[in-house]
Order: C-alpha cells, then structure tokens, then sequence
C-alpha cells in the first residue's frame, strides 16, 4: 500500500470520509432497533444491518472507494486483493462496476459460500494459505509479477474512508444519545473509519473494538504498544482471522479507540441467536461479535438504561456451520447446564434422579418447567452409573446451585457447563460396549417433548427390567428421539411386547443391528 507522506488526522479523514465514492455499489442499511435483546438487558441495543449489503458485508464500501480513485491505466491493468471472503466479494463486484479485472486471493480455509460468491460476480480466485497474512503474502508476490494494484482490505487510508461511511449514516440515523459504538476488528479497517469519524463529529460516543478471543491481535498490539503478529489464529469468525493488523489501523486504533474486549465462540453462537431472534436475519460469526460485546459490556458494568449500537458487519454464514452454532448458542446464553452426575448401579435410583430434575428448585427465579436437553448413560460399572446430562436454565450462574443441589440429594454431581473437552467431544462418546449388558435389547424411541413423558416410560417398566443404555438429545422438535438399552430375561419377552403396545411411543428394535453389535454390544 503506498503511505501517505504525513500521518493523517481525523480531520482529514473526515474530509476524505465525507466524499468517498461508496454509493455506487453500496446502499445506506438501516439502523434498527433490537427490540428483544434491548428489554433483556435494560438498555437500547441498536442493529447497523450492512449484513443487508449487495455482498452481505460492509466490504465493498472501502473496496469500491479505493478502486473507484485509480487511474485509468491501473484500471486497465487490473487489480489484486487478499480476502478471507467479504473484502474479495467487494472487490470483485467493483471491478465488475468498473469494468475491471479483478485476482482474489483467498485462504484456503475460506467458507465455501464466499468463493462462490466471488466467482459468481466475475472474480478470479486463489487459493493459498491458512490464514489472511498468508493470502496477502501471496498476494504481494501476484501484484509485482503481473503489475497488478493492490487493493488492500483494510491498510489504506481509501478504503478506512470507505468503511467510514458507515459511522456517518449512523450518526445522521440516530442522533439522540448513544453512550458506545461496539465494533468487530480484524485488520481494524472498519474500525479505523469509524473511530475517525465520531470522534471528529461527537467524540463523547465511546468507540470499543471487539476480538475473538483466540484473534486478538490488535488488542494484544495496543497493549505492547506495537504490532504483535500471532503465531495463530481461531478460524471460527473467518472474518476476523487476522495474524498481524495494519500499520495505519493500528496507528488510528491506538489513539482514537477507547476500549477493547474478547469474546469466547460460545458467546458469539449466542450472540447470532440474539440477532435471529431480532431480525429474524443469520449473521456470521464475525456479524455477531459486536452483539456478544454489548452483553459482556453490560454483565460487566451493570448499565442500565444506556444506548448502544452494534454493527453487523457481515452475514455471508456456511449453512453447515449452523449446527454447530445452534448446538452452543444455548450454553454460551448459559441457557443450558451441563452436568456429570454418578447414581448408584440399583434399582430405582435413575428413576429418582429423573424425579429430582422435576423438582429442582426455581434458581434463577423462573417458574418455568426445566427441560432435559441431553441424557447420556451406558452401564460400565456394577456399583455405579456415570451419567451425562444437559439441562435448560433460565439465567447465568444457575449450573453450579444445580450440580450442589443433586449433591446434597444424594448424587455427586461435576458442572461440565463450562469445560471445552465436554462441550467438544465428551458428550458425543458416552457409551461404549459393556460386558455387564446381559439380555440387552436396544430400542428407538420417538417421545413427545413435554414434561413426564420419561417419567411415564419409567413408571411403566417392571421392576426388574434395568437401564442399560440411554441416549437423549433435544433437537427443537416436538417429538424427541431416544435410543434405550434394557435389560429383559427372554422369560419377559410377552410381558415386554405387552408393555411397549400400552406405552403407545413409536419405537423401532434394533437389537440386530449390526452397528449396534459392532460399537455396543459384547
């Protein structure tokens, strides 16, 4: 990027801010308010949508300001970019706008739907590296041998005014008080544009930059009071995957950002969830770090009646990585607790946990029926059952009153709500075969999800038939899937048939399955 001879002040990026060419691709997006998110947290939470973009990002407004500056013979010539996907998806719509070529280079880690998205508007892509720093690398190299211009997607002072812009239409949308602008930093172009813009317009708005918490290299950078590259960075929010931020961004952050915050994954799935909820719109995960901050910033500071805006900065989400963020959105809400609980290997004892979740008591002063989200069991031991359990919750701090609560009942409990390798891994490999399984018949349940009907499966049983094996997991339909191990003497066979037609639950043996009898059975 060619430096400017002198450090620009606000004041000139105000002018450069004010007459950047951005509208010819980009279109001013609404300022919102989130009217669900704002009641939970007593303050007003106000939405910048630029994930209602052309491009699903705010990219092409610092990417079509810088190109829309260069010469004729540059244009002719064609450009280059490294972009981990919205910044290429910007630049290749402004080059198809100018009628230019355009060589995007992009980490192989790329979500799919964003090389795609580049291909589809015209943009030649290459795949190289795991990460942003090392696309640019590659970039460089593309730039000199081809005589290409670099269009770089966040270290110019082109495309900070671009992406400046956006503080400009927000402050003209809102202009009553707004106590903190949150914003998402990757290479910190965005942010850039914003801090010089407020606070050369109304610098009492505080200006606070959020990270991924396994990305924070502008944060880190501030802190030592140069630039720091990571070793490594978290490829969760793809977007804000950057190793090494930008001389200028950092010179412009340094001065003019007020705050900085990290944001863990589970925060950010919850965060998208806040959104949806809202806008009914699916954010990717770099969109919703500016929501998970204002959460955390309000957790923290116990603000009360205060305004914040947030701006969404990109929705361009693979659909495969939906489940994943469905599956953590409730734990990072910490609207679910999850536990390992041990119950003595007798008779009765899982049912008397079952009766015990019934009737935990209110913790966080909701009077709402707690639901069970996930139940994992295999028998392993003669004298004791380990069990996985998940719970819903109604508010934060809940699971570790639950896990002292089955305790003083009788049940040692461990509070797993918190543990990463539970969370990952743990809760999908309980189970296992087990040599204590004798006459063990394996079963598919469909239950419908409302409060008793295990109790009701439970209370049906004979006495003498055992739980072997049990699997639950909630997944947001009405009817719930479980797959049951018990232990039946081949004398109860008729008794069993019996007991399955009064039950009345859809069900499927699978008792000769030869998955069941390869992982399960021994």
């Amino acid at each position: 990027m060619p430096k400017p001879s002198a450090p620009l002040h606000p004041a000139d990026y105000l002018k450069k801010i004010l007459t950047a060419r951005v509208y010819d691709v980009a279109q001013e997006t609404p300022l919102e308010p989130a009217k669900n998110l704002s009641r939970r947290l007593h303050n007003k939470v106000l939405l910048k949508r630029e994930d209602q973009q052309p491009v699903f990002s705010f990219k092409l407004r610092g990417a079509y300001n810088k190109m829309a500056q260069l010469s004729p013979e540059q244009l002719k010539k064609g450009v280059i970019c490294a972009s981990a996907g919205n910044h290429a998806q910007g630049v290749a719509l402004g080059a198809h706008k100018l009628g230019t070529q355009a060589i995007i280079v992009m980490p192989v880690t790329t979500p799919g739907v964003k090389i795609e998205a580049v291909k589809a508007l015209g943009g030649e892509v290459v795949l190289h590296g795991d990460s942003y720093s090392d696309a640019y690398l590659h970039a460089v190299e593309l730039e000199k041998k081809h005589g290409l211009t670099f269009v770089h997607p966040f270290d110019d002072p082109d495309v900070i005014a671009g992406q400046g812009t956006i503080a400009m239409e927000m402050l003209r949308q809102h202009q009553g008080p707004l106590h903190a602008v949150f914003v998402a930093i990757g290479g910190g172009g965005l942010i850039s544009g914003v801090a010089n813009y407020i606070k050369a317009v109304r610098p009492e708005i505080k200006v606070i930059g959020v990270q991924m918490s396994d990305s924070s290299a502008m944060m880190q950078s501030v802190q030592k009071g140069k630039r720091v590259t990571l070793n490594d960075v978290g490829l969760f929010s793809d977007g804000t995957a950057v190793k090494l931020v930008g001389e200028e961004t950092f010179r412009i952050s340094r001065q003019l950002v007020d705050e900085f915050m990290t944001v863990d994954t589970d925060a950010v799935c919850a965060a998208i969830k806040d959104v949806f909820v809202d806008t009914r719109s699916i954010v990717e995960p770099a969109g919703a770090l500016a929501v998970a901050a204002i959460k955390q910033y309000v957790a923290e500071h116990k603000t009360k009646g205060e305004t914040y805006a947030a701006i969404l900065c990109g929705a361009n989400m693979n659909f495969d990585r939906l489940r994943f963020v469905a599956e953590r959105a409730e734990v990072g809400e910490e609207r679910e607790a999850l536990f390992a609980v041990t119950i003595p290997e007798e008779r009765g004892s899982f049912k008397r946990f079952c009766a015990l979740i019934g009737d935990l008591p209110a913790f966080g002063g909701s009077k709402s029926p707690r639901n069970v989200t996930e139940f994992n069991y295999r028998m392993s031991d003669a004298d004791k059952a380990h069990v996985f359990v998940g719970l819903t919750t109604s508010s934060k701090g809940e699971s570790g009153k639950i896990a002292a609560h089955f305790s003083k009942h009788g049940f040692q409990a461990l509070d797993l709500t918190h543990d990463e390798l539970a969370k990952e891994h743990i809760r999908h490999m309980v189970g296992g075969s087990s040599a204590l399984a004798q006459d063990e018949r394996l079963l598919r349940f469909v239950f419908p999800e409302r409060p008793g009907a295990l109790m009701k499966f439970l209370s049906a049983m004979r006495p003498g038939w055992n739980i072997s094996l049990f699997h639950y997991r909630n997944q947001g339909a009405d009817y719930g899937r479980i797959l049951v191990g018990l232990q039946v003497p081949r004398a109860d066979n008729a008794a069993f048939k019996q007991f399955l037609e009064t039950l009345g639950y859809p069900c499927v043996e699978e008792t000769q399955n030869p998955v069941y009898r390869l992982f399960l059975q021994r």
